[in-house]
């Protein structure tokens, strides 16, 4: 089904709790409807695989357009509901967002671009990851589970100055928080062949350098005023790219 557009409101950032509650319908209700989809999808193949096949037989050629047919309603309705739980409006990007957007349609992800002090930093950012609030906790630190129970969107940042080698975090960002998992020094005169030592744990490293480098991502523009917006922003464009799956589904079915 398609994500329920969250409410926007021009130049302002996402609340982090508005955020987190949504996710969390939407997720459900998103689950809902696309195991509806994908259970007609299999019943159609089984209902296909069950009809014997004498080379070119009139059985096989009748029972499978029925079959189509059936799949065809389940796909339009599905269609119905992603167009009506979706208000059509255009992501309004705030006044203060430190990044360009490039947003390319019919891909997973988006890329974020600024210059900042004769820097190059480009930023790729994932589809969500949402989460249902039935998340196993077993086992983990109270941060830990905080996080489990929250929605988040992985990011992958890059900070170049003019040639030569350039920083690398992956990072995770969750409402009002930003989690680096891992930092490298990247050489791309290096070819994939050669494996360059990454450095170690970014967990392992001194706590206070750890907290200079999420100042140092703050500084550039990566910081939670940033990923709150992006939240919103990619649970909108998953809605949009889901709705052109779909009627690219009903296209092929119908051919």
């Amino acid at each position: 089904m398609a994500f329920t557009s969250i409410l926007r409101k021009s130049g302002s950032f996402v609340r982090p709790l508005v955020i987190a509650g949504q996710l969390t319908k939407n997720t459900q209700r998103q689950s809902s409807y696309r195991t509806v989809l994908l259970s007609a999808i299999n019943q159609n193949v089984q209902s296909d695989s069950a009809v014997p096949t004498f080379g070119f037989s009139s059985l096989a050629y009748k029972n499978k357009p029925t079959s189509d047919e059936n799949l065809l309603r389940v796909i339009e309705s599905e269609i119905t509901c992603a167009q009506d739980t979706d208000n059509h409006t255009v992501d309004e990007v705030p006044s203060n967002f430190p990044f360009k957007i490039l947003d390319q349609p019919g891909q997973q992800t988006i890329m974020l671009e600024r210059t900042y002090q004769g820097e190059e930093i480009k930023v790729e950012v994932h589809m969500p990851d949402l989460v249902t609030g039935e998340e196993n906790d077993d086992g983990r630190d109270d941060d830990e589970s905080e996080r489990a129970s929250q929605s988040s969107i992985p990011l992958s940042v890059s900070v170049s100055k003019k040639d030569g080698p350039y920083l690398e975090f992956s990072c995770v960002a969750y409402p009002d928080e930003i989690v680096i998992d891992s930092l490298s020094v990247k050489n791309p005169e290096l070819s994939e062949e050669q494996l360059a030592y990454e450095g170690p744990d970014f967990q392992d490293l001194d706590e206070g350098l750890q907290k200079s480098f999420h100042k140092y991502l703050e500084i550039r523009g990566i910081k939670p005023s940033t990923t709150n917006f992006l939240h919103e922003y990619m649970i909108n464009k998953d809605s949009r790219e889901y709705l052109v799956w779909l009627k690219k589904l009903k296209q092929f079915v119908e051919a």
